[in-house]
């Protein structure tokens, strides 16, 4: 018969999901940054042409660019903070700051 695992085993496993999804995002983030470079720079590169023959196809392929690189850029910072992250934090931040807030309306209240 098996035992149920300890808190301390469950705190390790739940911290080697924590860094492998880390390692994950960190990785992707990566790629996005790397694929936000190449856009850049192919935007330099319409840009420059746009400006010596003013076609339509570069017109629609700068817009096209510009579009693509706000996207990237909406999904690298909306992953970078989501709730799960942010979670114990805030419950932290909650908790402290509601109890600083009460023990100085309750030394207020005392020196007053």
């Amino acid at each position: 018969m098996s035992e149920p695992p300890s808190d301390w085993e469950q705190a390790l496993n739940q911290l080697e999901n924590d860094l492998e999804n880390l390692k994950a995002r960190y990785a992707q983030v990566q790629a996005g940054q790397t694929q936000q470079a190449e856009l850049h720079q192919r935007q330099i590169h319409v840009r420059a042409h746009l400006r010596r023959y003013k076609d339509r196809e570069s017109q629609a392929e700068l817009r096209q660019l510009h579009q693509q690189l706000a996207e990237l850029e909406v999904v690298l910072e909306s992953q970078l903070l989501t709730w799960s992250s942010c979670k114990q934090p805030f419950w932290q931040a909650v908790r402290f700051g509601g109890l600083g807030f009460v023990l100085g309306v309750a030394l207020h209240q005392w020196l007053s």
